[in-house]
């Protein structure tokens, strides 16, 4: 039975190399980005790592309509989400006493509530799949922060909003993992991806966390049972302790 996966941010850096993994294993999915033609770009690379089927959607996460928008055109292909991958996320870096309102609002549109908007919309077709697969249920894995855990200077937007995506993924599994949909919000320091391109000059890349590290997580979680609930996964960087 091909599996199906519906994956935001899935144009490139970690939900492209998440969704080439699952590709290679056989799954249909439906990606999302900013850009048709960064999609197509994609598209391409997951029909040659393996994917039975691919379709793309643009759109901005911060549409308040998105939510419904994504789940109407991944209804037109598939009849159930296996996998439903949290990745889309922005972020930036100022100091509370200086950080444009408008950007928090940004930041909140797309970190949190585009994707509690998502899972709300998703939660039928979950249960869909728990019904048709009930040895592997629906899993719904969030890529949080460790910004969210811990605090770090200058990140007091962008945390909140993890942190917030690490709550929420607590209290769908309070929810709905006795009737198989089971989360987990994966929080990483620093991960070596253009996101993290900014804070290169102190951070060097070759000592932030690996994309392949991440979705060796994913790959895993997509493969247990539904009696198996793990909510977060914190992982850090080697020799730098509880920071990010």
């Amino acid at each position: 039975m091909t599996r199906s996966a519906l994956i935001t941010g899935g144009s490139r850096g970690i939900g492209l190399a998440i969704g080439r993994r699952l590709a290679s294993e056989g799954w249909s999915m439906l990606i999302t980005g900013r850009k048709q033609d960064t999609l197509d770009d994609a598209a391409q690379t997951l029909t040659d790592s393996g994917a039975a089927r691919v379709r793309t959607v643009a759109c901005d996460m911060a549409d308040p309509d998105v939510a419904e928008i994504l789940i109407s055109e991944y209804g037109k292909s598939f009849r159930a989400i296996d996998a439903l991958i949290l990745n889309a996320g922005v972020g930036t870096a100022g100091p509370i006493d200086t950080y444009p309102m408008r950007r928090f609002d940004k930041t909140i549109d797309v970190n949190l509530r585009a994707p509690f908007a998502l899972l709300q919309a998703a939660m039928p077709l979950l249960h869909n799949a728990v019904a048709a697969d009930p040895a592997h249920g629906a899993k719904v894995i969030a890529l949080a922060s460790l910004a969210g855990v811990y605090p770090e200077a200058g990140l007091a937007a962008y945390g909140a909003t993890k942190a917030a995506l690490l709550s929420v993924i607590d209290t769908l599994n309070s929810e709905q993992s006795g009737s198989g949909i089971t989360g987990t919000a994966i929080a990483p320091g620093y991960v070596d991806t253009d996101m993290s391109a900014w804070i290169t000059d102190r951070i060097p890349a070759d000592t932030m966390i690996s994309v392949d590290d991440i979705v060796e997580l994913v790959a895993a979680l997509t493969r247990l049972s539904p009696r198996a609930v793990v909510s977060r996964v914190v992982v850090t960087r080697a020799g730098a302790g509880l920071q990010a």
